[in-house]
């Protein structure tokens, strides 16, 4: 069963209702809230969020008299199982305590009072709040800004581990005493530590091994809860997450887990030869996930297939998707119905050495499959003015070292096709080789190998470039913008993997269609980049693939500055690089930066990727040395 909760909409973004309901220290004083309130209960609720609220918490104990609205509108609606009734039918209600279902009530009660039966109290979520000194606008609770929070996975055992790391970006919006408050929960949703985390002008650093022995700790899988305060600019908390491994068999990084849980999610590869494909399930709610209420599906499939177990508030699960999927078998895709329970989830895939016994593993994320679009007859004819329109750009890693699989995979419940080619350019922005994947059904697993481009193309200008997923209606189809793929990386001597997914988007045109080309901050066109890197000390080292892919033709090169900086934020180094349009750049920060610079940057530094020519496409990853890799997209802001 789905949450009835508004998270989040394309039009008016995330949704700060939720987050300050269910908030982790919400939740406890809720609790009492609920236990104290005896009587004859009223709900006011003026603005339409008490089913909300009972979609987070048990108000079955409570002895509602009745519901009452404001808007006339809303009278007569179910609340939670009554009949909504007039607001001016509250002193017939008997009820000796008044809920108002709304932050910042004290003037909505001010407008009530008169008509509360005598003796009756009055009580409101204002008994959630946070302290003052959690929130970045005291005077209006509700602010976006005052919930900039986020889940991480989270992991600690004696071989494995986890690093969140990000900057502090909102100081460039003008934020200052910037803090981010931190709750650690194990698998059973309980709370192993919790800490305020500085977050001082650079970058910001929090390490499972760290925090292990800051607490003391157990061995321990579970999420890490953040909560910026005196944020400015941005209410989303990005961060790229690194998962490793005393050994050089585990080594992954991963985006950030946006912070609006969904319906669904897609984009879960089934399990190949000698895989086991972990689904990494963790509540992002104070209310218990019931058995049954979320599952999955091969794509294109019509039923689910339901976990019958329950999964704790704010707890974790580690759903082994062959146990409900046993014959699916790589390239087939899995849909994931998670109903609003929990923000985009992690899947880790374990790879077993038939010969040695010896394990990889590596963790990625799907996506969050829309259900509010359709087929766009528009896309069909943009206008010449946006060429190729549409466009998602993948790295083709360096060919000596890596292979390439490129997976189209369906990202809105309204996509019954899929009709799509990629293109494989050089560094140089070249056009080399093209693939018609056809028409594809929903439920198609149409695998492409880069090596066969290759085959056809001959050898990449120094070994790299890249692949562009495009629209292609030569035998129909229909389009919604929302197009989507996998691309999976192998190192081709050890067997590493990573994956990375992504949309398309229109890029590098001044002409917009609706909010394309978007921008980091503001409405389109975006045309101008600020990308983040964060490197690692020796014998990590950080490699960034750059991508100047263009929709129409744009500036002949970009014009981008790398300027490292140290932990706080202090620059150390520029350089400056020219990316032909449509073409890409491979570097690595080792090659990049010389010793003395990179000396200088010390531990904790990164890389800011600016450039307002034009916007640039980025992914960057960790290599340790020979032995394994990672990959995913970058974020700006």
């Amino acid at each position: 069963m789905a949450l009835n909760i508004d998270t989040f909409s394309n039009e008016a973004g995330g949704y700060s209702f939720f987050k300050a309901v269910g908030h982790p220290l919400a939740a406890e004083k809720a609790a009492a809230l609920l236990q104290g309130m005896t009587g004859k209960v009223a709900i006011y609720d003026p603005l339409g969020n008490a089913n909300a609220v009972a979609e987070l918490y048990d108000l079955s104990a409570l002895d509602i008299v009745g519901v009452y609205v404001q808007d006339v509108e809303a009278i007569g609606d179910a609340i939670l199982g009554h009949a909504a009734q007039p607001v001016a039918a509250l002193p017939e209600s008997g009820a000796t305590v008044i809920f108002v279902i709304n932050f910042d009530a004290a003037r909505m009660i001010d407008h009530i009072r008169a008509l509360a039966p005598d003796g009756a109290t009055f009580t409101s979520l204002d008994a959630l709040r946070l302290d003052d000194s959690m929130l970045t606008n005291k005077s209006r609770y509700l602010d976006p800004l005052n919930f900039a929070t986020n889940f991480a996975f989270f992991r600690d055992t004696d071989t494995l581990h986890t690093t969140l790391f990000t900057a502090n970006y909102w100081a460039d919006y003008g934020a200052s005493d910037t803090r981010i408050w931190c709750r650690l929960m194990g698998e059973d949703g309980a709370t192993l530590a919790e800490w305020w985390n500085p977050a001082p002008r650079g970058s910001i650093s929090i390490d499972s091994q760290d925090i292990r022995k800051r607490f003391d700790l157990a061995p321990f899988t579970g999420q890490l809860f953040v909560h910026v305060t005196n944020a400015a600019g941005h209410d989303v908390v990005k961060y790229a997450l690194d998962t490793y491994g005393d050994d050089d068999t585990v080594l992954s990084c991963t985006h950030d887990a946006n912070a609006w849980p969904a319906d669904l999610y897609a984009g879960l590869p089934a399990p190949g030869p000698n895989e086991q494909v972990i689904l990494w399930i963790q509540n992002s709610h104070p209310c218990p996930i019931p058995a049954a209420a979320i599952g999955l599906r091969r794509m294109g499939d019509d039923e689910f297939i339901p976990l019958m177990q329950d999964v704790p508030p704010f707890g974790g699960v580690a759903l082994d998707v062959a146990s409900l999927l046993p014959n699916l078998k790589w390239p087939a895709q899995i849909e994931i119905k998670a109903g609003k329970h929990f923000v985009r989830p992690r899947y880790e895939v374990i790879t077993k050495d038939t010969e040695s016994g010896a394990q990889r593993r590596r963790i990625s994320h799907p996506n969050v499959e829309r259900t509010d679009l359709a087929p766009d007859p528009a896309i069909l004819s943009l206008s010449p003015s946006l060429g190729k329109g549409f466009l998602l750009p993948a790295p083709i890693l360096p060919i000596d070292r890596f292979r390439t699989l490129a997976l189209p995979t369906p990202m809105s419940t309204g996509q019954s096709d899929l009709p799509v080619a990629a293109i494989l350019y050089d560094r140089d922005g070249a056009e080399l080789a093209r693939h018609n994947f056809g028409r594809l059904e929903r439920g198609h697993a149409a695998l492409l190998d880069v090596d066969s481009l290759l085959s056809e193309s001959g050898p990449l200008k120094d070994g790299f470039g890249h692949l562009e997923l495009v629209y292609d209606f030569t035998e129909g189809g229909g389009a919604d913008g929302w197009l989507h793929g996998l691309f999976r990386y192998e190192d081709r001597r050890n067997g590493h993997g990573a994956d990375t997914s992504f949309g398309a988007h229109i890029f590098n045109t001044v002409a917009t269609f609706r909010n394309e080309p978007q921008s980091y901050n503001g409405p389109a066109p975006g045309l101008s980049t600020r990308l983040f890197l964060r490197v690692a000390a020796a014998p990590l080292d950080a490699m960034c693939h750059l991508i100047y892919c263009a929709s129409a033709p744009w500036r002949d090169a970009s014009d981008t500055q790398l300027e490292l900086f140290d932990r706080h934020g202090e620059s150390v180094s520029t350089k400056t690089i020219h990316i032909p349009c449509g073409g890409s750049l491979h570097w690595r920060y080792s090659e990049m930066f010389d010793p003395d610079e990179r000396g200088r940057a010390g531990e904790s530094a990164y890389v800011i990727i600016r450039d307002t020519s034009c916007r640039l496409f980025g992914y960057h990853g960790l290599c340790a040395g020979d032995a394994s890799f990672s990959l995913d997209h970058m974020f700006g802001f």
